[in-house]
């Protein structure tokens, strides 16, 4: 079984930055694409940001463009979001999702594509 911990969520101001990370460990995923979710009280869950497995090709979503960014380390199966110049309305809770597909093709943006999820992390953004 695999499992995938998420951790440096919290409460910042306007305008500050978070680091999220996410590690995966049990069983190996393997070599596949990961991204980060979020889901904001009474809204579907969205995707923020995915890699592939090489790191090669990367997804924004266009609200968050220019200030996040995802990056993935395969030695130590960790993926991070980066998230500088936060907003209120990114407020929501983060999950950390690896699927066993390695590029991002098809539906890639669904969460039905990730085959493994973390817990969630609270990222509070006050205005």
């Amino acid at each position: 079984q695999v499992q995938l911990v998420e951790s440096g969520g919290g409460l910042v101001q306007t305008g500050g930055s978070l680091r999220l990370s996410c590690a995966a460990s049990g069983r190996t995923v393997g070599p596949g694409a990961m991204g980060w979710f979020r889901q904001a009280r009474g809204k579907e869950r969205e995707l923020v940001a995915a890699v592939s497995w090489t790191g090669s090709v990367l997804y924004y979503a266009d609200s968050v463009k220019g200030r996040f960014a995802i990056s993935r380390d395969n030695a130590k199966n960790t993926v991070n979001l980066q998230m500088d110049s936060l907003k209120p309305e990114d407020t929501a809770v983060y999950y950390c999702a690896a699927s066993k597909s390695r590029y991002l093709t098809g539906t890639y943006y669904s969460t039905q594509w990730y085959d493994y999820w973390g817990q969630g992390t609270q990222v509070t953004v006050s205005s």
